[in-house]
């Protein structure tokens, strides 16, 4: 198994990118897959009729800093 650095505070990944590092930043802070998360948010969006998961995730785009070299523990 394979070590994943973890986010001290989140920001969007570095090194977990798709589009914006959104998903790939919120699986480093809490220690699971980047592909998982990236599941489970479009599984959660599509079943939500209430708020449509693109707006969760545009905002978390715009609200989350981007991830240094400084923001991952060692």
């Amino acid at each position: 198994m394979t070590h994943m650095a973890k986010l001290q505070k989140l920001h969007r990944s570095r090194n977990h990118r798709m589009i914006a590092g959104v998903m790939g930043g919120v699986a480093e802070y809490l220690g699971w897959s980047p592909n998982l998360t990236r599941l489970l948010f479009v599984i959660i969006s599509s079943a939500s009729a209430a708020v449509p998961g693109i707006l969760i995730y545009l905002v978390l785009w715009l609200i989350m800093p981007n991830a240094t070299a400084e923001s991952y523990q060692s």
